[in-house]
C-alpha cells in the first residue's frame, strides 16, 4: 500500500504509513518524493558500490561524528548516514529516497529525522531555500520566528499556538517565489519541545507525549484541540530574529534592522547552508536579497524568564497585527 503525505510544499509517496507526516488523499500527480523503507532497494544496493568520497563529516558537541554526508559518482547518489546507525540515500534530483533504522530505534525515530534533516537535504538538493526558523499564520500571512538552536523559536511558537495562532511549521521555513510573490510553504502538524519548555508552558514536563519511545522531546499536536495547523502555504509577511534571552527589565522588546544587518542574519540562520555548492548559495543570498528588500525584517530581545514569554506573544501578535495593517492602509490609498 502507497500512503501520500504533503511537507514543506513537497508531495511524498511512501510504502510505509509514517507518524507526525500530514497525510494526503490520493491523487493522480506523481509524487516530487518516492520513499520507501526497510531492506536495500536494488537501486541502493548498486549506487553505494559506485566510487564514492565524505563531503561533510559534522561533529556532534561530544565531538563524536553525530552525521556522514557522501555523495557516490560524483554526486549522482548521496547518503546520510547517522551515529545510531539511520541511513537515508537518494539520488541525484532527490526523487527516490530510501532509510532504514535499527532497533532499538523505532518508526517514530525513523519519521524524526525524515521529516527533520532528511527533508531539509531533500529541499537543499532540489535548490529551494529554507530558513531554521519556526512559522504560523497571521491575517494570512506567515509571520516567521528565526534563530538558531536553543533561541526559543519552538517554544515561542507552541505559546502563540496555544493562544490559538495557526502554525505552519516548525523549525525549517521553506521560501517559495512565485509570480514575485514570496511565500512559506507548511511542514508538519506538530511542535516539538524539550521537557523543561513543556514545563513552563503546561506545568509539568510529562504534561505532551513524546516523540519516540527511546528520545525525550515531547510534542504538540496541532489537532484542533490545543492547537491548529495551517496547511496552506502563506504570503510572507514579516520576519522576526530571536536573539539571546537577557534579563534587562524591558526585555521583550523590538529592534529594527538594517537591511545589510538584516541580511546578514538571515544567511546565519539557513537550514543546512554547510551542503550548498558556490551556485546554489549565490542563488541562496538573491532570494534573501528579495526577502529584506520586500518584508519587514526585525530582531526581537525575549527575557531571560519564563514569565515573560506571555509578554513576548503579545509583542509579536501586536507589531505583526499593526504592519499588515499599515500594509493594507497603504494598498487603499495607492488605490484611492
Amino acid at each position: 500500500m502507497i500512503y501520500s503525505y504533503n511537507a514543506y510544499g513537497l508531495k511524498l509517496a511512501s510504502d510505509t504509513r509514517l507518524p507526525g507526516l500530514r497525510e494526503e488523499i490520493k491523487d493522480h500527480t506523481p509524487p516530487d518524493v518516492e520513499l520507501s523503507l526497510g531492506p536495500e532497494p536494488h537501486w541502493v544496493r548498486e549506487a553505494t558500490h559506485l566510487p564514492s568520497r565524505v563531503e561533510h563529516p559534522r561533529p556532534a558537541s561530544d565531538g563524536q561524528e553525530c552525521v556522514r554526508l557522501s555523495s557516490f559518482n560524483v554526486g549522482d547518489f548521496y547518503q546520510l548516514e547517522y551515529s545510531d546507525g539511520t541511513r537515508f540515500v537518494l539520488d541525484r534530483e532527490a526523487k527516490r529516497l530510501w532509510g532504514t533504522c535499527q532497533p532499538p530505534l523505532t518508526l517514530e525515530d525513523f519519521a524524526t529525522y525524515l521529516s527533520g534533516p532528511v527533508l531539509g537535504f531533500v529541499l537543499r538538493r532540489r535548490d529551494i531555500t529554507a530558513l531554521h526558523a519556526s512559522a504560523l499564520s497571521v491575517r494570512g500571512r506567515a509571520v516567521v520566528l528565526c534563530g538558531e538552536s536553543a533561541s526559543g523559536k519552538s517554544t515561542t511558537l507552541a505559546a502563540l499556538a496555544l493562544r490559538k495562532f495557526a502554525v505552519l511549521t516548525e523549525d525549517i521555513s521553506p521560501i517559495r517565489e512565485e509570480s514575485g510573490t514570496l511565500y512559506i510553504e507548511p511542514g508538519y502538524p506538530r511542535v516539538c519541545l524539550w521537557p523543561d519548555a513543556v514545563e513552563k508552558l503546561f506545568g509539568a514536563s510529562e504534561a505532551l507525549p513524546r516523540l519516540t519511545p527511546t528520545w525525550e522531546k515531547r510534542f504538540l499536536a496541532l489537532d484542533g484541540v490545543r492547537g491548529a495547523f495551517e496547511p496552506q502555504r502563506q504570503r510572507l509577511g514579516a520576519v522576526y530574529l530571536l536573539s539571546s534571552r537577557t534579563d534587562e527589565i524591558e526585555a521583550p522588546h523590538i529592534q529594527g534592522l538594517s537591511m545589510r544587518d538584516a541580511l546578514l542574519l538571515l544567511v546565519q540562520n539557513t537550514y543546512m547552508s554547510w551542503v550548498l555548492d558556490r551556485d546554489q548559495r549565490a542563488a541562496e543570498l538573491d532570494l534573501l536579497t528579495k526577502v529584506v528588500e520586500r518584508v519587514p525584517v526585525r530582531r526581537i530581545v525575549p527575557h531571560v524568564h519564563p514569565a515573560r514569554i506571555a509578554a513576548l506573544c503579545d509583542l509579536i501578535a501586536e507589531d505583526a497585527y499593526r504592519l499588515f495593517n499599515d500594509e493594507k492602509s497603504a494598498a487603499n490609498n495607492s488605490h484611492g
